[in-house]
Formats: structure tokens, C-alpha cells, sequence
């Protein structure tokens, strides 16, 4: 194989309808391919997923090759020998696993096949002893990998601390891609079916415990700006206890929109975006409202700072609920110092978050390992 030679790249990966690993994955694939190397998608699905699911929409309708594997929950047998059979199909030179599940049930198959085993660790959610122990059997894993992305550098301290060795270790930030439909501010309200005047902050997630939309909903409950509503983008399963949380704090003007295909096409909605994660790897959505030029307010947690700094955002500690607030008043109550921030974020975001240059370092990456 010469320096030149396309590569043969395997990902495999249990997508979720919508998420950040999923917006990685719609992003890197295309560009890999655009680069001149093969790439496949093995996407292991619920039967629920198979007929519509957006990921494989979006990678297909780019020209990446994507073999769904339909199996029930635990078919883990039958998962690994159709992940063997289609590494060995496509004489894979790199399996590159993403999530909890292929690192653990599919990269041992590609390594006893012969094929170069690369992972790339999106963050850790924490929470409960279950997911704790999930991430321990996960990280021991890494130990048996040839290479092993980190898409922070507070991920790769992390993973160092957790016993992964720094010569297998990557620092690869992830990267961004344009929307191919971005929606105005007129159209992204309608679409949403919220009015397009005043002043509107939103939040776009997992309802899940690391992304801390409680955090969000209390600090909601405190902002001052007059007139001010709130749009939450996305479900999960701190959802009910969230819109009981916003009915006793008596929160008015909140939208809850559910889960939304493609949710950064509406991020023109708003007048500033909050994260008020726990915990995070580096965060598409962040990405995304930069390239929107969306004023931004977060908590300065994971691949965050890696991201963006005062010059560009207004950054708060994890669960200061009330210097979120804070932040969401100076940010409507001075517009044009966040429209300054905003288009700080997007020269930013030009400067260093370029797709073929984050493509090119995974393929650096690999012809590393396979010599």
C-alpha cells in the first residue's frame, strides 16, 4: 500500500435517531469518501429504527455505502458474525468504532479477522453504578486498540487517568459541516410554531442527566429580560420530571418541541443557545450554532473550553444555575457585544474546525497504525 492508496475504512456504530455521535458520523463519512478512500457504515439498528432512520438517510443521500444490521436487543452472536462477514467482504483495513456497543461487542470481531481497530470516544455521560460500569468495561477495551481518539483535551486526561496508554492516544476535535437547507429566523419560528418577535432562548439536547436540562429549566426560571420565552429541542427521559420542574417554578413561555430531525436547521430561532452540560466530548450543536452565528451560553465542561472562550461565549461552571441566568440576561441585554461573540465563534469556527483538514488527521491516524 502506498501513501496515496485508498484506504478501505469500516465504521460501525449503534446510531440513536438523533445525537451528537450521529451528526459525527453524517459529517466525517462524506469526507472521508470525498477524500478517495472506501467507506462503510455498519449500522446496528432496533427493528423500530430500520425503515426511516435518519443517519442512514443522510450518509446514503451522500453516496456512503451504509449495511444495516436489523437485530433485537441482545443478538449479540448474530451481530458480530454479519460485522465479520462485511469486514471481510470489504477487505477492511480499519474498523472504526463508535459508542459503548461497538467498542466492546464488534471490535474484538475486527481484530480476530486481521483489521486495524480504531475507536473514537465521544465522552462519558457518568450518572448511576450501571453506566459507571459501563464505562469501565468500555474503557478497558481501549487497551486492545491500535488507536483511540479523544475529541477533547480534557477526554484524553481523562482516558490517561483511566489507564489508556498516551502512544495509542489522538487529541482529534471534531469538526463541521453546512447544513445543505439552513432556515432565517421567519422561517426556523414557523417551522417550530413560535413567534419570530421577541426574544427567545433555546436549548437543544438529550433530556438526559449529563446534559442537565433541570440546570437549564431552573436557571430559566431566574432570567430577568423582560418578555423573555424558552424553546427545548429534544426528548428523553428526564423530560417529564423537567416540564413538572418548569410548572412549579411557574416558568412561563417555554416550548417544548420534542425530538427534531436536523434541529440545527432552527437554530436561527434564537436569540442566544444555552448548554448546560455536566459533562460533554465536544459538542456538535456548539459547532453548529457557531456556524450559525448564534450567541452562545455555556458551562465550561469537557471539549467546551477547547472550543470557545470568553471572546466568543459566555462560559459558566457546572450546575450555576444562576450565573447562567446571568448570562442569558447580559447576552439579550447587550446585543451587540453577543452579535460581536457570535461572529468571533464563526471566524473561529472557519479558522479551525475545516472538515478536510479532520478527515485527513483520522487518516493520518491510520496509516499510522497500519504501518
Amino acid at each position: 500500500m502506498t501513501a496515496k492508496s485508498p484506504l478501505s475504512i469500516v465504521h460501525v456504530a449503534a446510531p440513536a435517531r438523533f445525537g451528537g455521535l450521529e451528526t459525527v458520523l453524517a459529517s466525517l463519512l462524506p469526507a472521508q469518501l470525498e477524500i478517495g478512500d472506501s467507506v462503510c457504515l455498519i449500522a446496528v439498528l432496533t427493528h423500530e429504527d430500520a425503515a426511516d432512520h435518519p443517519l442512514v438517510e443522510s450518509l446514503q443521500e451522500s453516496n456512503v455505502t451504509v449495511c444495516p444490521v436489523v437485530i433485537d436487543t441482545r443478538q449479540y452472536l448474530r451481530e458480530r458474525a454479519v460485522v465479520r462477514d462485511i469486514l471481510l467482504a470489504r477487505a477492511a483495513d480499519i474498523c472504526h468504532t463508535h459508542g459503548y456497543r461497538s467498542d466492546v461487542i464488534d471490535a474484538s470481531v475486527a481484530r480476530r479477522a486481521g483489521v486495524k481497530t480504531v475507536s473514537t470516544v465521544h465522552g462519558y455521560t457518568g450518572g448511576g453504578w450501571k453506566n459507571r460500569a459501563y464505562e469501565w468495561i468500555q474503557t478497558r477495551t481501549f487497551r486492545r486498540f491500535d488507536a483511540v481518539a479523544a475529541v477533547s483535551t480534557r477526554l484524553e486526561t481523562d482516558l490517561l487517568a483511566r489507564g489508556v496508554s498516551s502512544s495509542r492516544l489522538h487529541v482529534v476535535r471534531n469538526s463541521w459541516t453546512a447544513p445543505s437547507d439552513p432556515l432565517t429566523r421567519t422561517e426556523a419560528c414557523r417551522e417550530l410554531g413560535v413567534p419570530p418577535e421577541g426574544e427567545r432562548v433555546g436549548w437543544v439536547g438529550r433530556l438526559n442527566a449529563e446534559k442537565g436540562p433541570d440546570v437549564f429549566v431552573r436557571a430559566a426560571a431566574q432570567v430577568q429580560a423582560p418578555g423573555a420565552t424558552f424553546s427545548i429541542i429534544g426528548a428523553g427521559a428526564l423530560e417529564p420530571d423537567c416540564r413538572s420542574l418548569a410548572e412549579s417554578l411557574e416558568l412561563g413561555g417555554v416550548t417544548w418541541h420534542g425530538a427534531i430531525a436536523r434541529a440545527s436547521r432552527f437554530l436561527r430561532a434564537f436569540d442566544c443557545l444555552v448548554l448546560s452540560s455536566w459533562t460533554e466530548g465536544t459538542p456538535m450543536i456548539l459547532l453548529e450554532a457557531m456556524a450559525a452565528e448564534v450567541p452562545i451560553v455555556a458551562t465550561a465542561v469537557g471539549g467546551i473550553p477547547d472550543i470557545l472562550t470568553e471572546s466568543e461565549a459566555l462560559l459558566c461552571e457546572a450546575g450555576d444555575e444562576a450565573g447562567l441566568a446571568a448570562a442569558i440576561d447580559a447576552t439579550l441585554g447587550d446585543r451587540q457585544s453577543a452579535v460581536e461573540r457570535a461572529a468571533a465563534a464563526r471566524r473561529r469556527l472557519d479558522a479551525d474546525f475545516a472538515v478536510s483538514p479532520w478527515a485527513a488527521r483520522y487518516r493520518d491516524i491510520y496509516r499510522s497504525i497500519l504501518g
